[in-house]
């Protein structure tokens, strides 16, 4: 008799250990985002921020880091984007106190570090503008998912690319991406609601 309420208990403690499990894999219901199944550090990088000060993977420590690429002459996307991120700013720091926005800027011929604290400033003082040269700014960008390519040869050149979000956990680690989505008559955009909703989402569920 013993042993069969010692297997009865056995059984519902392992159907309940199971269930817990199917509900923590449940994937997010997310509108805008895709969550990586195995988040990834980032590789060993130094960028400069607006104050001429390195930004490091220290950098990132305790942090939620929302990342996106660009350049200030950006004829169109990139003022977008910004001005969409600063009205999105105080709900993002509800959702952490410690969230911080980089902007990492991929003409860094022209975008010299008074240019870049100027051009973050006009949008939020706290906000993080970053970059390099070429050779420790590609592989950056590309281990975050990000790709960029000039266009012209004079000094008027264009830079073509990604308009996506990466976010980045308090630990380094690369933890999802946010894609933008077409609109008619319109450039494709992240909307702030879903950006919002899923970023509170992710980090209820991040441990």
């Amino acid at each position: 008799m013993k042993k069969r309420i010692a297997a009865g208990v056995f059984i519902l403690l392992a159907a309940g250990v199971m269930a817990y499990q199917m509900t923590q894999q449940r994937p997010l219901d997310l509108a805008t985002s895709y969550v990586f199944e195995t988040p990834r550090a980032l590789a060993p990088f130094t960028l400069e921020d607006q104050y001429g000060n390195q930004f490091t993977n220290q950098s990132l420590q305790g942090k939620w880091s929302l990342f996106f690429i660009g350049y200030t002459a950006c004829p169109d996307v990139c003022p977008t984007t910004l001005n969409k991120l600063a009205a999105a700013y105080p709900e993002l720091q509800k959702i952490s106190d410690s969230f911080q926005v980089v902007f990492v800027s991929a003409d860094p011929k022209r975008d010299t570090q008074i240019k870049r604290l100027d051009y973050i400033n006009f949008f939020n003082k706290e906000f993080k503008a970053v970059s390099a040269e070429h050779a420790a700014l590609f592989p950056f960008s590309r281990d975050l998912g990000f790709v960029y390519a000039m266009v012209g040869e004079d000094s008027d050149y264009q830079v073509d690319h990604s308009a996506s979000y990466v976010l980045v956990s308090p630990r380094g680690e690369k933890t999802a991406v946010f894609k933008t989505k077409p609109a008619p008559g319109q450039l494709p955009q992240i909307i702030n609601n879903e950006l919002i909703s899923d970023v509170d989402k992710i980090v209820s569920a991040w441990h």
